[in-house]
């Protein structure tokens, strides 16, 4: 019976936090890149990752093989150069919890790119689901950026860095 209850407990935490997470990216987002789930992303076989987080969380941590592309000092021409020149490639950007990365992902569809995605819960949800991060030599580690205290709560695994 303890077991059960605790089963049910964890299923409604989880729910609880996923709904939360889900309504945080709405009051935030307008959806015009549509997400893709961490799930999603892992299937994938060839696709470019772009960091939308600041050089100092990259250089903490990030996805491995992503490329850092900023936000604050976002710049477009710097950006295209790293890019393909096929605009139907298909590209996930990402940031702490997908709020930034959907205003970067933006600004390539302007560009024309065709197959761009937000990854839902950004590096967080990647954490938080128990995936690899790596630092700049890619090795992996534990370490995250969390971006700030009141945007860490949403940071479950892993040691938090601010700095």
């Amino acid at each position: 019976m303890k077991n059960l209850i605790f089963l049910i407990f964890l299923v409604s935490v989880n729910s609880f936090s996923q709904k939360n997470l889900q309504q945080l990216l709405k009051k935030y987002n307008t959806e015009s890149i549509p997400y893709i789930s961490i799930s999603e992303l892992q299937k994938e076989k060839e696709v470019i990752l772009l960091d939308a987080r600041e050089p100092k969380e990259f250089e903490v941590s990030h996805l491995k093989n992503a490329i850092c592309v900023g936000y604050d000092f976002f710049n477009l021409e710097n950006t295209l150069k790293k890019l393909p020149k096929d605009k139907n490639t298909k590209i996930v950007v990402y940031c702490s919890l997908g709020i930034r990365s959907e205003d970067i992902a933006e600004k390539l569809q302007k560009e024309g790119f065709t197959n761009i995605f937000n990854l839902y819960g950004g590096i967080f949800e990647w954490k938080n689901q128990g995936n690899t991060i790596v630092n700049l030599q890619n090795n992996p580690t534990e370490k995250i950026h969390a971006f700030n205290k009141e945007w860490s709560k949403w940071l479950h695994k892993g040691e938090k860095i601010y700095e």
